[in-house]
Formats: structure tokens, sequence, C-alpha cells
């Protein structure tokens, strides 16, 4: 019997083909752009979480609040000091701190200029290590950055791969950087941090000399944890501490300590945030999709009035006539989510094919998600069955002698 009632609905469905289709057309316009959002949602929030990944557990970082958006420390009133740093360093349960610089300079390679961002690697071994340790940084090309390094850089894997400069960057070859030369002694291998990527690294010194800072402001400060089960307590004493110091109330601090579960709970928050607004609009598509199945299958009762009188005066039963118009719009709507799942799926992997071509290889990455796209699919046919239940009652209770008269 059942196997008779998805007979006739495909019948049925075959019979309008172009309105079915148009008729499913919400659903899965609302299908697709929840499969490929979510999607493409849950790679952006892999790859930012990448780029928390390769912070310790055990380390805390210090910075003045910014006053725009920009590298850490680069948009401040007040520069972390030297007075700020003996502060950190003396605080129970700091095993070390290192102080860091972020710098905008003009590149010149092959004739070709252009800006980006370079930072130091401390000249003390035990720190230079604790950074190289933290970003997991090795050499593609060449070597890292040692001591008696001087007058040399090491740069991020985006200078292997760009034509920016017209010649490829090889381990040996100089450089001008503010007008001032450098060899190039290592090309990293691309991190799963993009940041990493597109920056010139050089020794502390070469960098201090270069930019003229003194030794005596810091862009950001990083602190290792001697117990990484103390990190919020450690966190909280340094952040009253500064406070104190700077004579400011809570609240009101003009520095950020955060640790990188903090860092990573606010992404991660900001993303649930725009998961929900993606999930709100689509469920907007979702409703227009029901209302249209709603609409296709009371026009359905209106124009088949005299087949259902005919299906009756032959022993149909009003459950019969039920099942038949609620397996209809099921169909509609379970089609409509199949599209859509392929459609919206079909939309994240281009947009993850072009990010990747865009950022490098693996940052964006979108992984197909089963229990995503048969809950899409599920749901678009619950929504086709709720959107049939009222035409599929209406025609069930039609009388067999109304029926035959119209």
């Amino acid at each position: 019997m059942i196997k008779d009632y998805f007979s006739l609905a495909f019948g049925n469905l075959r019979h309008r083909g172009l309105r079915s289709w148009l008729t499913i057309l919400g659903v899965f316009i609302g299908i697709a752009a929840v499969v490929s959002l979510i999607s493409m949602g849950q790679g952006l929030q892999t790859a930012i979480t990448g780029q928390f990944g390769s912070l310790s557990v055990d380390t805390l970082t210090i910075q003045n609040k910014q006053t725009g958006f920009a590298p850490p420390g680069s948009a401040v009133v007040e520069k972390l000091n030297d007075r700020d740093l003996n502060i950190i360093e003396n605080v129970r349960g700091v095993d070390f701190v290192i102080p860091r610089l972020i710098r905008v300079g003009k590149l010149e390679y092959n004739g070709v200029s252009g800006f980006g961002y370079g930072t130091d690697i401390p000249e003390e071994k035990k720190a230079r290590e604790f950074i190289y340790n933290t970003f997991d940084a090795e050499a593609e090309e060449g070597r890292l950055l040692g001591e008696g390094d001087k007058g040399k850089i090491m740069l991020g894997n985006f200078f292997l791969e760009t034509e920016e400069f017209g010649k490829p960057f090889q381990v040996g070859k100089k450089v001008l950087i503010n007008n001032k030369e450098f060899e190039i002694v290592g090309i990293l291998k691309r991190s799963s941090n993009f940041q990493l990527n597109v920056v010139v690294f050089f020794m502390n010194d070469d960098l201090e000399e270069l930019f003229n800072t003194g030794g005596k402001e810091y862009d950001l400060i990083v602190a290792k944890i001697q117990n990484k089960n103390e990190i919020e307590s450690v966190a909280e004493e340094i952040e009253r501490k500064l406070r104190n110091d700077r004579n400011e109330k809570i609240g009101e601090e003009s520095f950020t300590v955060e640790t990188p579960l903090q860092s990573l709970k606010a992404v991660n928050n900001i993303l649930n945030i725009i998961n929900i607004i993606v999930i709100g609009i689509a469920a907007i598509s979702l409703f227009v999709g029901g209302v249209g199945i709603a609409n296709t299958m009371y026009t359905s009762v209106i124009e088949r009035t005299r087949e259902i009188g005919i299906m009756k005066a032959i022993g149909a039963t009003n459950k019969d006539v039920l099942y038949i118009f609620l397996i209809e719009s099921g169909l509609l709507g379970l089609v409509g989510g199949i599209v859509g799942a392929i459609i919206g799926l079909g939309v994240a992997l281009g947009a993850s094919s072009v990010a990747s071509q865009a950022l490098g290889a693996g940052l964006f990455q979108v992984v197909i998600s089963y229990p995503l796209l048969i809950g899409a699919v599920s749901f678009s046919f619950f929504v086709g069955i709720i959107s049939g239940i009222l035409p599929a009652i209406q025609a069930s209770k039609l009388k067999v002698v109304d029926a035959l008269r119209r």
C-alpha cells in the first residue's frame, strides 16, 4: 500500500513538472544557504582557530589597547615600556618575559618596492628558542636566524610564492629595507598562522637600529608562565599591578592581558553569532519555500477535486487521500533539500578553493559534514510535510458526491 502511495505521489509531481520545480525553488535556496554558509563558517572557524593553534597554553600576551585596526602595538597612544616590562617580570609565577617589536617598513627587491611588516627575533638563545617553538618555525629554504646574524633577515613563506617583485626570493640574495641592505638567510615553511607568512624577521638589535626605537618601547610583551594551571591568576595579578602603576580604574585599562583561551573564546563567540544570523536568514528562505509548497498543495486540491472524488468512489479512504497528499508535499521538501544540499556544498567547496588560492593551501578548508547534510535534507522534508498538512486534511475531508459534482 505504501508503495502505491509513493507511486501516485511521484506520478502527480511528474505531471506538474515545471510547477513542482518552481515550488521547491524556495526550499533549495534556503537549504543551499544553510549548507554553504554553515560549512564555510565551520571552515572559517577552523582557519581562525589555526591562528591560535601556535600559541602556547602557558603564555600571556600583554599589549596596549589599540586606537584603530592594525597589528599589535602599531596603533596605540602609549607604548609598553621598560617600567611595564619590569613590573611583569617581577610578578610571582612569571618564568620570563620577551618584549616584541612590530614595525612597518619598505622592502625593495629587483627594483620593485613594497610595504609590509617586520618583527624581531630575540638575541637571547632561551627567548629565541621559545619564540621559534611557539609558532613551530621551520625553514623551507636556508635556516632560521640565530646568534651573530647581524645584517641578515628571515622571510615568511609568502615571499617564496609571490610574483609581485618579478623575481623569486632566494637564500643568499640581498634586499633593501628602508634603504639598508640585508641578506636573506632563510625562508620559513608555510604556517597555519597566515600573519607569520607575510612577515620579515630581523634580529632584535637590527630592528631596533633600523627603526631607531632605542630599546625602551615595545609593541607587545610575551610572558611565559611557570605553571600553566595558574595562568588565569597570574594574568589577573599582572593586570592589577599594571593598573595600579598607571593609576587606572577597573574597566578603564589602557592595556590588555590576554591568554590564548580568552582570545580563542572571543573569536568563537563572534563566529557563533554570525552562524546564528546566517541560520536566521536561511530560515526565512525556508519559510517562503514552505508557503510555496502549501500554496501548490492547496491549488492541487482544487484542481484534483474530481480525481479525489473518483478515488473515494472506488474505495479510497480519507486516510489514503491524506497520505498521498502528505507524501507529495514531503517529496517536494525532500527533493528541494537534496538539490539545495548539493548546490550549497558545491558553493562552499568552490569558495574554499578560491580562498585557499588567495590565502594559501590548507588555510581555509571546508570539511564535508554528513550530519549537517542529513540534518538539512531531513529538515526540508519536515518543512514539506508541515506545509502540506492543512491541504492534505482538506483533501481527505472532501465528500464523494460534492467532489464528483465539480
